[in-house]
């Protein structure tokens, strides 16, 4: 499904960090100014060649634990169906940390295409606590609400988070878990935000698993040629933003920049 859905080989897919949400406690806008700032950043993205973007509570620090409340989800979904209402632009969506089910409600509401969900096999500790594994209530509520076409891409072996207790589990066997759980498309990440996955791993995943395999941090202009040929698609949040630095907004410089060198390297 991830190719019929998408229809762009290796998409590039822009973060759009949303402004800190009402009850949070960095929350300074409104949500009319909330929504319009999304909207304006998935326009520059749109209009410098994306085709994919993905929206993300990342200001909202610190981080709930899965019941993050109805003004934040509700929020999520105002944001993504303006989106999809104002672009030409493929859309997903994760509400940290760990609101998968919340996640699937907002983009179902929202007409978007995809979510991203933390621990969806085995479990892990994260900075918000115990992050316990989620396939199955997530896909059983996808199928009670008809949102069948809605992709979940899930993390395996999450940055920010330890995984002392999955030690004898190595990332290969996580991932293999992951698409016999029935996952759209598997994600590989360094250790903390902006930290370059590694490209071993990479390599060993995908010679063993048939879902797509996106990288979902550290990538650049000066390293994505090493893994292009191998990942399905790319997840960048802070490169894309000026200095380099996901709180900040997007810098279409940047961003041009990198796009040259993916349009260089399908060729």
């Amino acid at each position: 499904m991830f190719k019929e859905l998408i229809k762009e080989e290796k998409p590039i897919i822009g973060m759009i960090h949303i402004p800190a949400l009402p009850g949070t406690p960095r929350n300074y806008k409104n949500p009319t100014q909330i929504i319009e700032s999304a909207v304006e950043e998935a326009l520059i993205y749109q209009k410098l060649g994306l085709k994919v973007v993905m929206i993300e509570n990342m200001h909202d620090l610190p981080y709930l634990k899965s019941n993050v409340g109805h003004e934040i989800s509700s929020i999520m979904a105002i944001i993504g169906y303006e989106i999809k209402k104002k672009t030409d632009l493929f859309c997903g969506m994760q509400i940290l940390a760990g609101a998968n089910e919340a996640a699937m409600g907002a983009a179902f509401a929202a007409g978007i295409d995809f979510i991203r969900a933390e621990g969806f096999v085995f479990g892990h500790v994260a900075d918000e606590g115990y992050i316990d594994a989620c396939a199955a209530k997530l896909l059983r509520y996808r199928k009670q609400i008809g949102a069948e076409n809605i992709l979940v891409f899930s993390d395996v072996k999450k940055k920010h988070s330890s995984h002392a207790v999955t030690t004898d589990v190595d990332i290969v066997e996580t991932a293999k878990a992951a698409e016999f759980f029935l996952s759209d498309g598997i994600i590989l990440t360094g250790k903390s935000t902006a930290e370059q996955a590694d490209i071993q791993e990479l390599r060993d995943v995908k010679n063993n698993v048939k879902s797509p395999v996106l990288i979902g941090s550290g990538i650049t202009d000066k390293n994505i040629s090493g893994f292009f040929h191998l990942a399905d698609g790319f997840i960048i949040g802070s490169y894309f933003k000026k200095g380099g630095k996901w709180q900040n907004p997007p810098d279409p410089e940047r961003i041009k920049k990198l796009m040259a060198v993916v349009e260089a390297l399908k060729q």
